[in-house]
């Protein structure tokens, strides 16, 4: 069982970065694949970004190629979202989500987070 604490989240103007963090408990953090996802009000959760395993590949939705940034600390047991020219489309739940040595292009997770709102102003 892997539990995850996400915090981080607030209101920023349009144009500002964020970095979101993810807390996970348990010792095989670095067996974990971990993933970034979010929700705005109204809309499906969608996919934002993912880290292997192993190796450290990544891969991001292709709405924030580009402006999000996704890395660990294994050490920490913590992943990280860093969100750089934040648009107000950008306006969700962001949610962190864990899967044992799993594939970094499949968006199927076993574990989820409570979620952090990010707000972006214009």
């Amino acid at each position: 069982q892997v539990q995850l604490v996400e915090s981080g989240g607030g209101l920023v103007q349009a144009g500002g970065s964020l970095r979101l963090s993810c807390a996970a408990s348990g010792r095989t953090f670095n067996s974990y694949t971990m993933g970034w996802f979010r929700q705005a009000p109204g809309k499906e959760r969608e996919f934002v970004a993912a880290i292997r395993w192993s190796g450290g590949r990544t891969y991001y939705a292709d709405s924030v190629k580009g402006r999000f940034t996704i890395s660990r600390d294994n050490a920490k047991n913590t992943v990280y979202l860093q969100m750089n020219s934040l648009k107000p489309e950008d306006t969700a739940v962001y949610y962190c989500a864990a899967k044992f040595q799993g594939s970094l292009y499949s968006t199927n997770y076993d574990y989820w987070g409570q979620g952090t709102q990010v707000t972006v102003s214009s």
